[in-house]
């Protein structure tokens, strides 16, 4: 089930990523009235029959998970938008990729919580597959405005397989320590 905003990033860039996208970028902004996230690839994309298909719960292609029947990801994210009020929108090309984009009214009480972004982040980033990744994650609170990018391809370069242990502590470790310098702007809602 999807309780966080994390929880449907998570679920879109395992999309992508199954659509044997080659590059990925992600971004999440947090500012004081809006938390919005995108993801977009450039995997085998869908046509526009696909596009309306895939907002139907009982519909799924059946080739990224041939035992199942429904596809919830999309149709739950859009209910939960949709609820705040927020905003969804999502373009796609056959051959080309795909761009999902949200929008969550901060103070919505049907918002979903954030969720702990160093955790999605380093979950996505430690997908198995031969993919780049680039992540923009930013906050603003008033004037205060701060951030931090995440690139796959460096991550590995410096830190080597990032499925082994020792690489897995230290990229966890970096990704946190990136997030925590951000607390006190976070702490300004």
């Amino acid at each position: 089930m999807h309780e966080t905003i994390c929880d449907f990033l998570l679920d879109i860039i395992q999309n992508a990523i199954e659509a044997k996208a080659s590059d990925i970028s992600v971004t999440v902004a947090d500012d004081a009235k809006h938390i919005r996230f995108s993801v977009t690839d450039d995997g085998k994309g869908m046509s526009i029959s696909e596009l309306g298909r895939i907002r139907d719960p009982f519909y799924t292609d059946g080739t990224k998970h041939v035992r199942r029947k429904i596809g919830l990801g999309i149709p739950f994210l859009q209910q939960a938008v949709s609820m705040t009020d927020g905003e969804f929108e999502i373009s796609s090309e056959p051959g080309k990729g795909t761009r999902i984009t949200c929008s969550f009214p901060a103070d919505h009480i049907d918002t979903p919580p954030v969720g702990n972004l160093p955790s999605a982040f380093l979950a996505a980033l430690t997908y198995p597959g031969d993919f780049d990744m680039h992540i923009v994650y930013s906050i603003e609170r008033g004037p205060a405005k701060d951030g931090y990018e995440l690139h796959r391809s460096e991550l590995i370069e410096i830190l080597g397989d990032l499925h082994m242990g020792q690489s897995l502590i230290m990229l966890r470790d970096f990704i946190q320590s990136q997030d925590e310098s951000l607390e006190n702007i976070r702490g300004a809602r």
